[in-house]
């Protein structure tokens, strides 16, 4: 069965978007999946953490997540028909590799997923590129490429003899050099051109205080802000304290913007109101947003309750946004197994105008 805690991956995978204001990043994240009620396969990119592209084996079209991703066909018009194309024969290809992965892990039943997560970031200072390409299954990574050593990392024993295989082959990975340091900035620098107002907005959040019963820690919660990139703490008297505070994640909202939250363990007496204070600070923005803590500021159940009902609102709107996250940010993608010499089963695939080798395992 396939191990997964989805909230601590779908955590995990939010992180791997926090990236400075001169680095940009274009990550792609395809997985075929047997857990029920996911889709069989599905494909999301992702720039700077905001998702641009959509494709899952049950409406079978690749789709734009976002208006200015449109843009792209202005110089190619098929943009969109030749990524539904590479999807759907990827699909087919992610399936097998789910069959022959059982085989080599000796397993004839259960619940299995095989992933692979790729991508670039640039510099838009410097102009420095790396890149990168993970693969796991079942939520384990399994073996990876790295750019700056032109070499295959295996995480896992059954790995090496993939990672023998795939260092003798000078052909995939001079592509993938290619790949890494031109194809892939390529792309991302025309989607940063295409989208640089909506990824170098600024909104900042609504900061409400809640708490369950008076018993309970009291949650200082912002949400709605934007670029994720932000600090929220506690102040007392006008110093950070750490002590009894527990730090909430960051986590995506459906519209873009995101949402945390921190938790502070006090007993609210009339002494201590207006001692402590919410502190809410985002990135390239020098005023504090503070809220100081007072028994009347505090939400009522009754409004937590809305505020839970309109989370749950949250993330039944945009399950697919959020499962693909889960799946992908711990596993990463896997390759299990044998290539033949005779290159059968190898394919090679255009994203955009992006190409990059599919491989079936055998």
């Amino acid at each position: 069965m396939v191990r997964m805690n989805l909230l601590a991956f779908f955590v995990l995978a939010v992180q791997i978007y926090s990236v400075t204001p001169v680095i940009h990043t274009l990550n792609y994240f395809d997985t075929a999946s047997q857990v029920a009620k996911l889709p069989e396969y599905w494909e999301a990119a992702y720039v700077d953490g905001v998702q641009i592209l959509h494709f899952d084996s049950n409406h079978r079209k690749a789709k734009a997540k976002q208006d200015w991703v449109d843009k792209i066909t202005e110089d190619d018009p098929h943009y969109w028909d030749r990524n539904t194309a590479n999807s759907i024969a990827t699909e087919q290809v992610f399936k097998v590799n789910i069959e022959i992965a059982k085989k080599r892990f000796n397993q004839t039943g259960g619940v299995h997923m095989y992933q692979e997560m790729f991508g670039c970031e640039w510099n838009d200072k410097t102009g420095e590129v790396d890149g990168w390409r993970h693969y796991s299954y079942d939520g384990e990574d399994f073996i990876s490429f790295e750019l700056k050593t032109m070499s295959w990392i295996a995480a896992h024993p059954q790995a090496f003899i993939t990672k023998l295989k795939w260092e003798q082959d000078d052909e995939r990975n001079q592509y993938f050099e290619n790949f890494f340091t031109e194809e892939c900035p390529l792309w991302l620098k025309k989607h940063v051109s295409n989208g640089r107002d909506f990824l170098t907005r600024t909104e900042l959040p609504t900061v409400s205080l809640l708490q369950k019963t008076p018993s309970s820690p009291i949650t200082c919660h912002a949400t709605g802000f934007y670029p994720r990139t932000s600090d929220l703490f506690w102040r007392k008297d006008g110093q950070e304290i750490h002590e009894d505070v527990e730090m909430g994640e960051t986590l995506p909202n459906h519209d873009g913007t995101f949402q945390t939250t921190a938790d502070l363990k006090v007993e609210l007496t009339p002494a201590a109101e207006g001692r402590y204070e919410c502190v809410f600070k985002l990135d390239g923005v020098r005023e504090e947003m503070v809220t100081k803590l007072y028994a009347k500021s505090i939400l009522s159940n009754v409004r937590i309750q809305e505020e839970e009902d309109r989370k749950k609102a949250v993330a039944i709107a945009v399950p697919l946004v959020v499962l693909a996250l889960v799946a992908m940010a711990v596993a990463l993608g896997v390759f299990l197994a044998k290539r033949p010499k005779s290159q059968k089963g190898e394919r090679r695939h255009k994203l955009g105008n992006v190409s990059y080798f599919k491989l079936k395992c055998s």
